[in-house]
């Protein structure tokens, strides 16, 4: 059987063809009685694999919590994301309905913390719809800039939409170059984008390294921003168990504030 020109380009895209011992193109002729023979390499196109190690939390069948380091986004075009890397740092599931684990929430580019993790295509649809319901409790801890009130609500909206935040002073300390530094723990009530950043900067105490939410004057280069996502709280979607992760302050914290600060 001669083969057609389609047949030749499909062959060409997983290997070559030669006719005779000479590579063949599809302007090759084929008259009859040529020896055509095909070569496909053992894997023509593998797979990149991010080898990205991340922390893991926590983990069984259904999900999974890891740390979320500063300097990589969650998911997006990019082949460095947290959702590339998760594949290489879970175990797969054995259910049924098991599939490629995926973020079911996110973090800035720049706060690191705790990122919850679906492994099935069950999970993945509760815990988004528990997220929706805030049936899912999340604190947060940032570095503030000034003077503060011990504790508040913000309710600022953000893009025209009713937004809360609550938030308490764990420690303050004095800094020559900003005047005061707060440890905040910070409890989000609502899921805007930028919230907390927005919230504590509508208060005039922008977080620490922030360079989109800044005052004047008040901005930390090359430090990174100082938002992490401490804990997560919440019943188990199918084991019915009360399910707290909490991820250890960054260093960086540490330093301002001492070990203990929590």
């Amino acid at each position: 059987m001669v083969p057609t020109k389609s047949a030749l380009k499909k062959a060409l895209k997983k290997g070559y063809i030669t006719v005779n011992g000479f590579i063949a193109s599809t302007a090759t002729i084929i008259n009859g009685g040529e020896r055509i023979v095909l070569t496909i390499p053992e894997d023509p196109t593998p797979n990149k694999r991010l080898i990205f190690p991340l922390k893991v939390w926590f983990e069984d069948e259904h999900l999974a919590a890891i740390h979320k380091p500063a300097g990589i986004e969650v998911s997006g075009n990019k082949f460095k994301t947290i959702t590339n890397a998760l594949p290489q740092n879970l175990k797969a599931s054995s259910l049924p309905d098991a599939t490629t684990p995926q973020p079911v929430h996110r973090l800035d580019f720049a706060t690191t913390g705790i990122v919850l993790v679906g492994k099935t295509n069950s999970s993945i649809r509760v815990l988004n719809k528990m997220f929706e319901d805030k049936l899912i409790s999340k604190t947060y801890y940032a570095v503030a800039i000034g003077k503060m009130k011990p504790h508040g609500t913000i309710t600022t909206e953000i893009d025209g939409k009713p937004s809360q935040s609550h938030y308490k002073v764990m420690e303050s300390v004095p800094s020559k170059r900003f005047g005061t530094l707060n440890l905040v723990k910070l409890c989000p009530k609502t899921g805007r984008r930028h919230q907390l950043r927005k919230h504590l900067y509508s208060l005039g105490n922008p977080i620490l390294g922030d360079k989109e939410y800044a005052l004047e004057g008040l901005i930390l280069k090359s430090k990174g921003l100082y938002l992490h996502a401490y804990a997560l709280e919440f019943e188990h979607p199918f084991t019915n168990e009360i399910i707290r992760i909490t991820d250890e302050l960054p260093e960086k914290f540490r330093k301002l504030f001492g070990s203990d600060t929590r």
